[in-house]
């Protein structure tokens, strides 16, 4: 099966601090993510100075987060060296056409369409030219807009079921959709989680999603959107192991009619055919001088009922197992 890529969305978590930035690549690294993805807002490209901020982040207006938490392109390139020399991929959000630019002067290797984004056709459109990989997110949207976004998007475009909730409850997550997503757009398709904690992510794993990305955070207390509901390192470090153990199991298929591994437990646990009394040479056995006990060694237990009525080579002694050898 395909590695699954798990994604830490470090986000605007770093709220400004180039240093931040690249500690939240850094421990992102070293819990085992595959990459770490930033958000690349540019105020003046994408929105007004009086649009409303989400319900769940009232601080200060998008216009002034935005303006204040943004790098330049030498902070950016900064940040991908870092990611570079940590070991994990740099990956970005883009919410304009300068965004996508700035990122190709960067070497993106590819990029992430957030759920707001999807009906912005000339935004993927844009990203499809790049000719890289796209991620593309379904938060917000029905399914004849993701159909004009995935088409938008050209060949090689992953479908993330998302929910735009924050947090969204388990009654939400939609672990149904990567079916349907499968189904409409073909593999792959994976899981941008909004959900607490990490139970959502390994039951979409466990249904074929081949990406998960998940809010990443170095303290739940930090200031930013996101913050509060993504996952500390620990729990990152977590994430990354269970999905490692999941991807184990579904990769190696257990064939029920194998026993030679549990070949020593069979003879420990199961029973076998027991006389429960004395038998002497030439007598008949009856059903009440016969039970099923431990151990597993002698005639299988579940074929008690054949030995009555058999007849015993020579004596057999109470809480003997019985074996053929024994019976003619």
């Amino acid at each position: 099966m395909q590695r699954v890529n798990v994604i830490a969305e470090a986000g605007m978590n770093h709220d400004g601090s180039l240093g931040n930035a690249i500690r939240l690549a850094e421990v992102a690294a070293a819990c085992g993510a595959d990459a770490v993805k930033f958000q690349l807002h540019d105020a003046e490209a994408e929105t007004t100075r009086d649009a409303p901020s989400p319900p769940y982040f009232e601080g200060e207006s998008r216009w002034e987060y935005f303006r204040r938490t943004a790098f330049d392109d030498e902070q950016w390139a900064t940040l991908k060296r870092a990611c570079d020399d940590a070991g994990i991929e740099f990956l970005c959000s883009v919410f304009s056409l300068q965004a996508v630019d700035r990122l190709e002067r960067l070497g993106a290797s590819r990029y992430k369409i957030g759920s707001g984004e999807v009906t912005n056709l000339d935004l993927v459109r844009r990203l499809a030219a790049t000719g890289k990989p796209v991620l593309l997110t379904s938060g917000m949207s029905s399914w004849s807009e993701l159909d004009a976004a995935v088409q938008a998007a050209g060949e090689d475009v992953t479908v993330l079921q998302c929910t735009s909730s924050y947090p969204t409850p388990p009654e939400r997550v939609g672990l149904n959709v990567l079916a349907e997503l499968r189904e409409r757009y073909g593999p792959p398709v994976g899981l941008s989680d909004h959900s607490l904690g990490n139970y959502a992510a390994y039951a979409a794993v466990a249904l074929g999603a081949v990406v998960i990305e998940k809010h990443f955070t170095l303290s739940k207390e930090g200031y930013g959107p996101d913050a509060a509901l993504a996952l500390e390192p620990d729990e990152l470090e977590d994430l990354v192991e269970g999905v490692r153990e999941i991807e184990t199991m579904l990769a190696n298929p257990v064939d029920k009619d194998d026993l030679e591994p549990f070949a020593e437990m069979k003879r420990v646990f199961e029973k076998s055919v027991v006389a429960v009394a004395s038998i002497p040479a030439g007598g008949t056995i009856e059903r009440e001088m016969l039970a099923a006990k431990k151990p597993g060694t002698g005639i299988p237990a579940a074929r008690l009922e054949e030995i009555v009525g058999r007849i015993a080579r020579a004596d057999i002694a109470a809480d003997t197992v019985v074996t053929e050898e024994m019976l003619a």
